[in-house]
């Protein structure tokens, strides 16, 4: 990107010509010489280190230019390798602001010391179950995990994720394993219920004959056909293709999981300002603009997530309020251990 490199050669520029002017005695070339400097650190941009799509949020993104009044210059990838690749270049990351598609990315950064704690009004704007315990990231938008089913197929959906590995629901069910919010919620699992149960259960519905799918929208074409009878994907994807062919053309319904159910599990997209960044101020404002009902509103309509922000609420048709699921009450900053879910669902031969 080259921005940090810019920028240390103004200000040693900066350093090198001070002598010589303070010889001369000159004031107005003292002031001279230090306003190149201080324009370069204006004018380097703000970069932006994506987890999301640029297909979502690029258009966002341009409306935060406007906002913070700047330059935004962004790097997508997967979160989790975004993640990694924030770890291991430290201290010489160009990055100010990292934006997640998960919890756990994150978490994994908290909890390697690599993000700046956000300020107490920033972080008041949400929840605290949708922000770090520690203050260093915060939510920007929810997504529920949800049972998709179809009613020609049974005559009800299961209460919850514990039920799928009983008899009933041999050869019923979809999955998808080696997609980023099934893994979550599995690790959410190992949360709540503990390593050894959670072994237990995948082994169990793994024997059970699931159909495993590549992505959450395949799950659901595949409920609404009649292909499987029951469907675990996040619930945005029902919403999606409810917009796009209307809900009175869908087979396929959506059972929100009983209350404290693994599967119930609410997941967020988030931000943090990343540590060491020399424009955390400006980092801080993108942080207020991502939270600002314009911004909120955006995620609401573009991928029918849940707002976080108080105050700004989704006119999605059908989709229940946030706080009338029954997400677990779990530390989503512990969803960090995608290392340890990840040789578990290889161990128990779920991928």
């Amino acid at each position: 990107m080259g921005t940090t490199t810019s920028r240390f050669a103004a200000l040693a520029a900066a350093a090198l010509l001070a002598p010589a002017l303070a010889a001369c005695g000159g004031q107005d070339q003292e002031a001279a010489a230090g306003a190149p400097a201080a324009a370069a650190r204006q004018a380097a941009p703000l970069v932006v280190y994506s987890g999301r799509d640029e297909a979502l949020v690029a258009p966002l993104l341009e409306k935060l230019e406007r906002s913070i009044g700047g330059e935004v210059e962004v790097r997508y990838g997967d979160s989790a390798e975004l993640a990694a690749q924030l770890l291991e270049e430290g201290e010489r990351s160009e990055a100010d602001l990292f934006l997640s598609q998960d919890a756990g990315a994150l978490g994994a950064l908290a909890q390697q010391g690599r993000l700046e704690p956000l300020p107490q009004g920033s972080l008041d704007k949400v929840g605290k179950a949708y922000r770090a315990a520690d203050g260093t990231w915060v939510g920007l938008s929810g997504r529920a995990r949800v049972i998709a089913y179809n009613p020609g197929k049974i005559a009800e959906p299961p209460a919850g994720v514990r039920e799928l590995t009983r008899p009933e629901w041999r050869g019923k069910v979809g999955y998808a394993p080696t997609n980023a919010s099934f893994q979550a919620f599995v690790t959410g699992m190992r949360v709540m219920d503990g390593d050894d149960a959670t072994r237990t259960w995948l082994k169990d519905f793994k024997a059970n004959d699931p159909k495993a799918y590549e992505k959450n929208s395949a799950i659901l074409d595949a409920v609404d056909s009649g292909e499987i009878a029951v469907g675990l994907i996040n619930h945005y994807y029902w919403f999606e293709k409810a917009a796009e062919v209307g809900a009175d053309k869908m087979t396929a319904k959506l059972h929100f999981p009983a209350k404290g159910d693994p599967g119930a599990l609410v997941n967020v997209a988030g931000v943090g300002v990343v540590k060491g960044s020399d424009q955390a101020a400006t980092a801080g404002k993108a942080v207020d603009y991502l939270l600002s009902a314009e911004a909120q509103t955006y995620f609401a309509d573009k991928t029918k997530e849940y707002p976080l922000a108080a105050g700004v609420t989704s006119d999605v048709e059908g989709l229940p309020p946030l706080e009338s699921l029954g997400a677990p009450e779990i530390d989503l900053g512990k969803l960090s251990s995608l290392q340890q879910t990840l040789a578990m669902l290889q161990e128990t031969g779920m991928v």
